[in-house]
This record gives C-alpha cells, structure tokens and sequence, in this order.
C-alpha cells in the first residue's frame, strides 16, 4: 500500500491523546459513604471488569477512528502496476474527434455529445493540480496550451463538429509534444474510430506515456459520395461542347439505385443524370455540357443522399481561355505550313522567332514550341529545352535534313532522344498509325480498308537504344520512327524523321497533319488541378503571376482572407496555404482588386467511410505497446480512469470505517450502562 500525501502520517501521534485520557482517567468521583464496607467490596467485585470492557472498547475504538481519519488524508493506495508517482503532478492529454462521422447517431445521443460527456469524466478523475492538454482535428496553436480543470471543462463545451480529419498516429504525435518535461503523461483518445482515422500502418507512442482508448460505439450508415471528377480536354473553348466524368462511391453495405446526378456551372444547370452504384463499388458517368463563357467556372457536382450529407457535393472550377499561345523556331526553311495552321485559327496565337534569334525568357510562356528545321540547334537551346519540358511544356522537333548528323545527334541526345545513325535517300511510306492513341480519338469518322499514310523521299534513321519513354505515333516499315512522342519529366516531346518540305515528303499537306497537330497543341496546354482538399498542405499551381514591387497576392473568400507564401519557378506560381483553408468553397486569388484565379476546394473524402475498426484490430497497431481500452458504457468512466492511475484507491474506506468507529463510541457512551446491583 503506498500514500498519495504521507506527510499526513505524522498526524498519527494524535493517537496518544485518547491513550493518555485512559491510562490517567480524569473523571472526578463523588464520595458515598456505606455503613457497611462488605457491601462495598460486593459491588466492585461484580463490576469492575465490565467497566474495564467498555472503556477499552471505547480507546480503541477513538484509535482507530483517528487511525483511519489520518489516513484517509494521506490517500492511502494499491498499486496498479503502472509507475506512477501522483505527488509530481500530471500532464494530461484528451483528443476529442470531431470530425464529420462523430455527427451520427446513438442511444446516448450525437457520438461528438458523447465524447464530451466522457472528457469531462476523465477530467474529474485527476488532481486540482494537473494540468490539461484538448486536442481536436482542428490542430489549432490554442490546442498546445495546458489548462488547468474548470478551464478544460469549458473548453469541451465549446468544440462543434469540423471538416478536418486527421489519422491516429498525427493525433498521438501532436499529443506527446505537448509532454516536455511532465513526469505523469496521460494520453486519451476519444473517438468511433473509423477505418480511415485509424489506418493500416503501426502506430508507435512515447514509451513512458500511458495511452488510453475510449471507442465509441456507432452504427454503420449508408453512405453514397461524389468522390471525384476530371475534365476529358484540357482546352476549354467558349460555346465549346465539353464533356466530364463523375464518379460515385457506394461506402455501404447495399447497392444504392437511382442516385440522381445533377452538374452546374456557374449556378446554371448544364446536365443531369441518374446512376446505380454497387454496395462497396464505384460508377462513373460522362455528361456533355456546353454555352461557357470565357474567363473562370465555378462548378459543382451534387446529389441527394441522406442521412450523410457533407460528401454530396464537390466543387471544381477552370479557366475558358481566349487564345492559346504556340511559339515557331524556324530555320532557313520557310514556317510556311505551321503559320497556316496555327494561323487560320483565331484561338491559336502564333508567334515565330528565327533560329538565330531566339528569345530563351519567353519560353515558359507558350504551351508548344514547334522546331521548324534548325539547321544548328545548340546545346544551350537544348537546356532550355529540356527544363522547359520537364515543367510540363511541349515541343515538336522537325529536322533539318542537310544538318551536320553529329551535332544533331548532341542535340537530341541532351533531350534524352535518340541519335541520328543516317540519313535515308530511299523513298518509302508510313506502313502503320496507332489509331488507339488519344491524339487519335475521333479524327476519324471511319477507317477505310486501305487507309493512305504520308510518303516520304528523305528521313533519318535513328538508333534507339532505350525505347521506354516511346510511343509510336506513325512508322515506317520494319518498324523505323517517323513521328513518335517521348515523355519528359511532366512534359513531353515529339519527334519526326523528316521535315515540312515537299520534296522530301508530303506529311505536311496529308490529311492526317492538321488534326495531329491540332490534337498535340491542345493536349499540350498546361492543366491545372481543378479542385484542392482542404485542411491539407496545399501547394497552389498558376501560370506565372507578375508582381510589382510592394504588391502581394491574397487568396479571398466569404469572411477569410490569407496572404500565401509565393514562389516562382520555371514559367508557374506555386502558392503555399499549408492547411490554413478549413471550408469546401471556392477562393479567388487577387492581385490588388483584380481576380486571377478561382480555387476550388472540397471536404476529405475519408470521412466518407462509415466502417469501424475494431477493439482486436486496434490492438495490432499497437503491437506489444501497453495501451487500455475504457469501456464507454461503463456508469463511471471517472472511476476506472482513477483505478487504472492510482491503483485502488482506500480513502473512501477509510473515511467510512473512522466514522464507523466514531459512531461505535458513540453508542458505546450513550448506551452501553454497567449495571448496579
């Protein structure tokens, strides 16, 4: 048995006072005098050893009363086997989930009500004394403050529910940094413990911190969610027939039929649709839409699901442009055929530059650099190239075929192509075209049996030691390239084996020319994500923002303003928000009064899941680390949180017993007479 406050001990000295009362006796005796001294003796004889009986009954009985009010000031213990020492104080942490599923319901109310009620318990079960860490997914800086009991209590009473969900380990992790210095470290997670939160990976804790569990128990609910969408054309013309797909997820345990699909833009309802969804599966659905407007779309997908009702919705937006810009390096040869591709087009604007004048700052401003055979393309050019690429850009090399082989060679080998082997003079014809590959989709209306490829007098040979990166787009018998796509960093190239000249062969007047090019120019305009996840560290992407010299960007909404962090690089703005947007919305990003970028943003689909891990398997994250599971339905969550910490605690029973003993005396003077004979 160990004392929580054994300095009370001393106060057992106490106990001499009622010993001293017996042994002197200072009851004052009258005289009564007998006329016969044998009737005297009669009567102490019969007596005296009652009389004996009953005041040493009633000295031990104020010994032990004293005894045991002594020590149930000293709050005497078992232990419980957990070394903990009270008398150095407490430092407590209690996580309260409150995320979207701690919405549902049971018989004890919203699960959310629940924990707290269950907080609030664990607080009572500890000292005046200690101090108070509350957690929630928030992970706000007043969440790393220590409070003391009454202020944690009112803190409890102010949490509501948030769209921000974390994992197990985050939540120990964030708990234990809270624990500098503390000798007694208490973690408490109250929580349903869905699939997501608690995930699949171990979780590893402070050796030295004891780690309690409180599983709320909720039903499993149906649950049906927008779980994603993505735009089939990165280009988006106005009045331009478009086309998106959604896709459903069914989380529950039954197939949810006729789930009705509803998609607007800019608060104008363009398609409608109505899907089935097996229980545990996905189902996508592709709707056709069309009379945009240029400039930013702010669009959502939404439908009607009950009782779940935060993942019905998911908002995108994009940006319809009025023109694409597509740069032309010509060398000696005339641009002639690209001008009057690009150039017929209003949507395309065209610049060309001469090969030896060459403006390296605008690269990253242009989706498609077409070289237009270079005669002497340089190593700086290919570095240029190269990092232009692997930001995302696109480039389409047509050759020179009078060039030096050897420097072409350098050239195309500082952009991870292959190198020129020789120059063929044999003519020959395009034997075969991947009509499955997307730059191909619906170019053509139907395929004749015998289709007519491009011909060609003069081409490179190339020799190919790694074709991983490669897509064969059209080839020359024996499978030699004539047009071909090499994927670089996030961009990609295309090369040909021969160049736009008639003599040397008619691709550039075939009919398949102007599609692939068209085709390769809107696949090569530089997508940005349509949609963010809030509460996550967000990384914004915007093409290159211009700033002056006090101006900043501000990203706007409804009652929030914050000022990333910016950074430019290779042709993009990257803007830094970390987690600081809590809300599923749209933001706009401003320069001054002007809107630059609509951002959309949407709620974790994580919470999406209403599956529950279990007790055994929450166990197995832990491994062989010591953890307790508190029972919720137990009547006093307070009881065993102080049972588990303190041991069995005996101040109780030794307040009762010493006013037991004290109740005993009592009767014992007021009662208990020896009879006179």
């Amino acid at each position: 048995m160990n004392f929580l406050y054994p300095g009370f001990l001393f106060a057992l000295l106490t106990v001499a006072i009622p010993v001293i009362i017996h042994l002197f006796n200072f009851r004052k005796f009258k005289k009564v005098y007998f006329s016969n001294v044998a009737f005297l003796k009669e009567v102490k004889e019969q007596n005296s050893s009652r009389e004996k009986l009953k005041n040493l009954l009633i000295l031990f009985c104020r010994i032990l009363a004293i005894v045991f009010l002594v020590l149930a000031f000293a709050r005497p213990f078992l232990p419980s086997g957990s070394k903990i020492d009270q008398s150095k104080g407490s430092t407590i942490s209690i996580y309260i989930d409150n995320s979207y599923s701690m919405e549902a319901v049971n018989k004890e109310g919203s699960l959310l009500d629940e924990a707290k009620r269950k907080a609030k318990e664990i607080v009572k079960a500890f000292q005046i004394n200690d101090r108070f860490q509350l957690l929630t997914n928030d992970f706000e800086g007043k969440h790393q403050r220590l409070l003391n009991g009454d202020e944690l209590l009112q803190a409890v009473d102010e949490i509501k529910i948030s769209s921000a969900s974390r994992q197990l380990q985050q939540v120990i992790n964030r708990q234990q940094s809270v624990f500098t210095g503390a000798s007694n470290r208490f973690i408490y997670v109250i929580s349903d413990f869905q699939n997501g939160f608690a995930g699949n990976q171990p979780i590893k804790t402070d050796g030295n911190t004891n780690v309690s569990l409180v599983k709320l128990n909720a039903n499993e609910l149906p649950n049906v969610a927008v779980d994603s969408v993505w735009l089939l054309s990165p280009v988006h013309q106005a009045n331009a027939t478009e086309k998106l797909v959604v896709q459903l997820r069914n989380y529950g345990d039954e197939d949810a039929k006729n789930i009705a699909v509803k998609l607007n833009i800019n608060a104008q309802q363009k398609a409608i649709s109505s899907l089935n969804v097996s229980a545990g599966k996905t189902t996508i659905d592709t709707l056709s839409y069309s009379g945009l407007t240029l400039g930013w779309q702010k669009g959502t997908i939404s439908i009607k699901d009950f009782p779940l009702t935060f993942d019905d919705q998911l908002n995108f937006s994009f940006k319809v442009n009025a023109e694409q810009k597509v740069l032309s390096i010509n060398g000696k040869q005339e641009g002639k055929y690209i001008r009057a591709l690009f150039g017929a087009d209003p949507y395309f604007k065209l610049t060309e530059m001469p090969e030896a004048n060459i403006n390296y700052s605008a690269l990253s401003a242009y989706s498609l650099i077409v070289l237009n055979g270079l005669a002497n393309p340089s190593s700086g050019l290919a570095q240029e190239l190269k990092a232009y690429v692997s930001n995302g850009g696109a480039v389409v090399i047509f050759p020179d075929l009078d060039a030096d082989i050897k420097a072409y060679s350098e050239f195309l080998a500082a952009l991870n192509l292959p190198a020129v082997s020789v120059l063929n003079k044999v003519p020959a014809k395009v034997s075969a075209i991947e009509l499955k590959h997307p730059l191909f989709k619906d170019v053509f209306e139907t395929l004749p049996q015998n289709l007519d490829l491009p011909q060609v007098n003069r081409y490179f040979g190339f020799a190919e030691s790694n074709s991983s990166n490669k897509e064969d787009l059209l080839q020359l018998p024996a499978n030699k390239l004539f047009f071909a796509r090499y994927l670089l960093g996030n961009g990609q190239l295309y090369l040909a084996a021969t160049d736009l000249e008639n003599e040397d062969s008619n691709f550039a007047k075939h009919p398949v020319f102007v599609p692939l090019m068209y085709k390769i120019a809107f696949a090569s305009a530089k997508e940005q994500p349509i949609y963010y996840t809030a509460m996550k560290d967000n990384v914004l992407e915007s093409q290159k923002i211009n700033l002056g010299a006090n101006q900043s960007l501000k990203l706007v909404a409804d009652q929030f303003e914050v000022i990333p962090e910016l950074r430019q690089t290779n042709g993009k703005t990257l803007l830094y928000v970390a987690d600081q947007v809590k809300r599923a919305g749209f933001y706009e990003v401003k320069r001054a009064d002007t809107t630059l970028a609509v951002v959309a943003f949407n709620d974790n689909r994580t919470e999406s899941d209403m599956h529950y891990t279990a007790q055994t398997d929450l166990q197995k994250l832990f491994g062989k680390q010591e953890i307790a599971f508190l029972d919720p339905k137990s009547d006093s969550i307070a009881a065993a949180v102080s049972a588990k910490n303190n041991g069995t605690e005996l101040w109780k029973l030794c307040l009762i017993l010493s006013l037991v003993f004290i109740a005993i005396e009592i009767v014992l003077v007021r009662f208990y007479h020896i009879q006179k004979t």
